[in-house]
């Protein structure tokens, strides 16, 4: 009688180290895509001064679009949690759509190598950033999933792991394809 009682707590033990380990994992791959998302939010953020800059040469008299992006791009380097760098980053793309606009209206500047450079560089970036996202938030959909199903969030519970915040846009006209043409 003892060994069964020994074996069934044995079992019990084993099956709440592999859900603890599993939410451990979860939780490791949320943070770890989450930094990719910061990695690419970086690339994003070191090539807008450039974009400024080679804009700006073309149109020197737009400085309320200038101030505008280089606002918004300070706001979303400061901001921390998902929700929080989404809605600086719906700003950000707001800015940067402004400053696309002014652009349209040098044609030399879009004919500039250096400008579709940039423009080339940035749709790539945002791509990553697209697919970072779309990554990050599965891996929270999974974890946060876990934390609420039986018997998995009685193990989460007693080991005090909390839900994560998604990355995503504030509202639905940041959720559509941004559209750039030269």
């Amino acid at each position: 009688m003892t060994w069964i009682i020994l074996g069934i707590a044995a079992v019990v033990l084993l099956w709440g180290v592999a859900i603890y380990n599993g939410l451990v994992q979860l939780k490791v791959r949320a943070e770890g895509s989450w930094s990719d998302i910061d990695v690419q939010l970086k690339r994003r953020y070191d090539l807008i001064p450039n974009l400024v800059e080679t804009v700006k040469g073309y149109a020197a008299h737009e400085s309320k679009v200038f101030e505008s992006v280089t606002q918004a791009r300070a706001r979303a380097m400061g901001a921390a949690a998902p929700g929080a760098k989404g809605a600086a980053e719906e700003g950000l793309s707001g800015a940067l759509k402004s400053l696309f606009a002014v652009a349209e209206n040098y044609p030399q500047l879009r004919a500039s190598e250096n400008f579709q450079g940039l423009q080339k560089s940035l749709g790539d970036v945002e791509e990553a950033i697209q697919s970072s996202r779309r990554y990050y938030n599965a891996v929270v959909r999974d974890y946060n999933t876990k934390l609420q199903v039986i018997p998995d969030s009685f193990v989460a519970s007693a080991a005090g792991f909390k839900p994560k915040e998604f990355f995503q846009p504030e509202n639905l006209e940041e959720r559509r394809n941004v559209k750039v043409s030269f």
